[in-house]
């Protein structure tokens, strides 16, 4: 069963002061971006028996105690593996043992991204997928941000702050998890902004969403009660 944990605050403040809150089963395989980078909480992990994969900051200092053969089969985005021991002053007095860092080349963002873990058996390509998988994260809250803006709020006190970004967030995500979900299913290849410019100009439309989401610039049939959109899930 996957831990949940919900900790709302202010944008300013750092992930990494909460992280170390959390309440993460132990045998745990976690996945963060470099806001979570805390050593000391991160060798705290390791005594755990929690597996992490973590982006390496650029600005850490670190020496190489051992460079692991890629494998013939790999990935070939996968450019480095290797051991190393942290150097910084701080770094290594809060986390003592060696790492694995796994370098990759992103094609899309034609940068390298640098990845650290505690699991030195997996194959590279099994930590360059977990933290692919925890990238599609990113990009669905960013698709959230551009597609679903929140452009006012009704009351502006404290409270109705938390409770209208708290409900508005959850709502938002659930509109795109569907509107990802009818992307998937559509015959008809379209973008997702395409695909929600569409819904909305269809919103007081009699449709069969089964038979739109296939063929949106078909005129529609008649309307069925026999045929109707709760069938679709």
């Amino acid at each position: 069963m996957p831990a949940k944990y919900v900790y709302m605050t202010e944008g300013k403040q750092s992930d990494v002061k909460h992280a170390k809150y959390m309440m993460i089963p132990k045998k745990s395989v976690l996945v963060a971006d470099r806001g979570y980078q805390g050593f000391k909480m991160m060798y705290q992990w390791n005594k755990d028996e929690i597996i992490f994969v973590v982006m390496l900051k650029e600005s850490i200092k670190y020496d190489q105690v051992k460079e692991l053969a890629l494998a013939e089969e790999n990935d070939e985005h996968i450019i480095k593996d290797e051991i190393i021991k942290l150097t910084g002053e701080q770094t290594k007095t809060n986390y003592p043992e060696n790492l694995r860092r796994v370098a990759i080349y992103n094609e899309k963002e034609k940068r390298v991204i640098e990845i650290i873990t505690n699991n030195f058996t997996w194959p590279a390509s099994t930590i360059s997928e977990l933290y692919k998988q925890r990238w599609m994260i990113e990009i669905f809250f960013k698709e959230l941000k551009e597609h679903l803006k929140i452009k006012s709020f009704i009351g502006t006190s404290e409270n109705a702050m938390w409770i209208q970004s708290a409900t508005g967030g959850w709502t938002a995500m659930i509109t795109l998890l569907l509107l990802r979900y009818l992307k998937e299913i559509a015959k008809y290849g379209c973008s997702l902004s395409n695909l929600i410019a569409f819904l909305r100009m269809n919103l007081f439309v009699k449709i069969d969403l089964t038979h739109w989401l296939d063929s949106p610039f078909k005129p529609p049939e008649e309307f069925s009660f026999d045929n109707r959109q709760e069938n679709l899930f």
